[in-house]
């Protein structure tokens, strides 16, 4: 890198951290370094043992039909000109799609290995990569997917995000944890990312001095063992703030079980020391810390804000009245309004959710024609900053309120307009045996024929707010034990079976869902959420949403609901 270079700094990006020469010297040497291993794995020098953990570490899976490459998104953030370059990756090198999953990652499942060296090289040129999207090392840090936009925030997440990101890309005591580690953080007293099912999930909030300060809570996980994490430190300082996710990592894996991967994850750890004793660890492990080291300084945090470009957020005095009046003149729209839309901080903004949940569609698929769509839509809207979200759902955080409008009828052309942001069509679900070697059972089937079920805006809305997370096997992609209505698929003497789960939540009111009954076969299970849906329009009071109903009566009403005319 030239001294020029080096002294020359990056253009700002609108919601994400502008790269620089070194960042980017970095990527195009880790493509050629990957590219050298995929030839000698092709050649037959590298037998597929040999091969597996490097390829992992670059994103690469081996699934039932082909490989897949998990593509890092980190904080959920993207650009206009990286979401094109996504449509070319779908459109050149797969089926002409992506998938948009649970840890704001794109995937592509239909990769050929002798391609990926050269879709890791386009990547880089657009400053994107799949470095430790896979691996048992620290994962894609996730945020909320309004961070900077959302009214109800105090504090913008994604700084600490960007600044978490550094410091684990290629941490060397870190890249062969005993499993994957996930961390997520969020800066609004609403949990939008289910913060307390994490390795670490981290609260920001200001500090009295004005800087952050975080409550971190550790040995969240969903999978075999779902555990709510538990609150290890509260007012964490921010110039602490690496030391003490350092501290606990290095507890987890000096500690952390090798010798069963199904006890491997760090909420095993916590469990088996207890909080008080893992707690002690931590402290001690910080005590002895260089801290002069660690200390994230005003100045550093203040360097990485500046690699974050402010739009600039002025709209018209009547935004807000003209919005309204297009709200009145037009029902479908507002109805979209109401369910795809979040309120904004600047006056005469919104952000708006574009859901990529269609009626009887694939919960997070998105055509490389759409991701174009989108990434124009971004630029004409929100100065091309799109986000996507851990429900599999794409924002434009920062749309001017008279402009909304205009940005429905675009997106209802391109069939990007579905409004059950939240509501019963709005699934998540992982993409299950269709696609993955570890799965019992199809998830999308499932998916495609309730969201079909469920069609009628009209309906949707008058159910209300309700979760519904579908995981093809027990390591809960899909984050069934979170959902109000989970539906695991499992394997019952060769044929796929779904088990329902209900009470779950990953918010505030963090839950874990509970087994109602025996596992069904596909078209009962789709019955059986019909059925419970009817007992709770029944049985549920003004205001209530479905879980709350749940929690006031218990599951009795709705495993007879389920399994009285089983």
């Amino acid at each position: 890198m030239s001294d020029t270079a080096s002294q020359t700094a990056p253009a700002p990006a609108v919601g994400r951290y502008a790269y620089d020469q070194v960042d980017r010297t970095f990527l195009h040497e880790r493509v050629e370094q990957f590219r050298d291993q995929v030839a000698r794995r092709i050649s037959g020098e590298l037998s597929e043992d040999q091969f597996k953990p490097l390829r992992l570490m670059n994103g690469l899976y081996l699934q039932l039909h082909a490989y897949m490459l998990r593509v890092a998104i980190p904080y959920g953030m993207l650009g206009a000109a990286q979401m094109r370059e996504l449509a070319h990756i779908a459109r050149t090198y797969d089926r002409d799609y992506g998938h948009f999953t649970t840890r704001q990652n794109i995937q592509f499942n239909w990769i050929r290995l002798e391609d990926t060296p050269d879709i890791l090289g386009r990547l880089a040129a657009v400053d994107m990569h799949a470095i430790q999207t896979s691996g048992n090392c620290i994962r894609n840090v996730t945020c909320d997917e309004f961070a900077g936009a959302a009214a109800d925030e105090v504090l913008d997440p994604r700084i600490h995000a960007e600044i978490l990101r550094q410091w684990s890309t290629l941490h060397p005591e870190f890249s062969f944890l005993p499993r994957k580690f996930k961390i997520a953080i969020t800066g609004s007293p609403h949990d939008r990312v289910a913060a307390r099912f994490h390795d670490i999930g981290l609260l920001a909030r200001p500090g009295d001095d004005g800087r952050a300060v975080f409550d971190v809570h550790v040995g969240g996980g969903l999978g075999r063992t779902p555990v709510i994490g538990v609150l290890l430190r509260d007012g964490l300082p921010e110039e602490d703030l690496l030391a003490w996710l350092e501290a606990i990592v290095r507890v987890y894996n000096a500690h952390g079980r090798r010798d069963n991967m199904y006890k491997a994850r760090i909420k095993i750890l916590v469990q088996a020391l207890g909080i008080e004793r893992f707690r002690e660890e931590v402290d001690a492990e910080f005590a002895q810390m260089d801290r002069a080291r660690y200390r994230l300084d005003p100045a550093i945090v203040a360097g990485i804000r500046a690699r974050f470009a402010v739009p600039d957020l002025h709209a018209p005095a009547d935004a807000a009245q003209r919005l309204q009046a297009d709200r009145a003149r037009n029902p479908a729209f507002d109805r979209w309004v109401r369910t795809n839309t979040h309120p904004h901080r600047a006056p005469g903004f919104i952000s708006a959710v574009i859901s990529l949940k269609p009626d009887g569609g694939i919960p997070g698929d998105v055509t490389a024609d759409q991701m174009d769509t989108i990434a124009a839509l971004s630029e004409r809207y929100s100065f091309g900053e799109i986000r996507i979200t851990h429900m599999q759902n794409v924002v434009l955080g920062h749309v001017r309120q008279d402009q909304l409008q205009e940005l429905w009828q675009e997106l209802s052309s391109a069939g990007l307009a579905t409004p059950n942001i939240g509501l019963v069509g709005d699934i998540i679900a992982c993409p299950g045996l269709d696609y993955c070697s570890l799965a019992n059972a199809r998830s999308i089937p499932i998916a495609q024929k309730l969201s079909a079920r469920f069609a009628d805006p009209g309906l949707q809305e008058r159910i209300g707010a309700l979760r519904i997370n579908i995981s093809g096997c027990i390591n809960a992609c899909g984050h069934h034990h979170a959902g109000h209505i989970g539906i695991l698929g499992v394997d019952k003497r060769g044929e796929e079976y779904f088990q329902l789960t209900l009470g779950g939540s990953g918010e505030n009111d963090a839950a874990i869902g509970q087994i109602i009954g025996p596992a069904l076969p596909e078209d009962e299970t789709v019955d059986a959420i019909a059925a419970l849906i009817d007992a709770y329009l029944v049985h549920r009071h003004e205001g209530e949403r479905f879980v709350d109903t749940y929690r006031r009566l218990g599951a009795a009403v709705f495993k007879d609901a389920v399994y009285a005319t089983a």
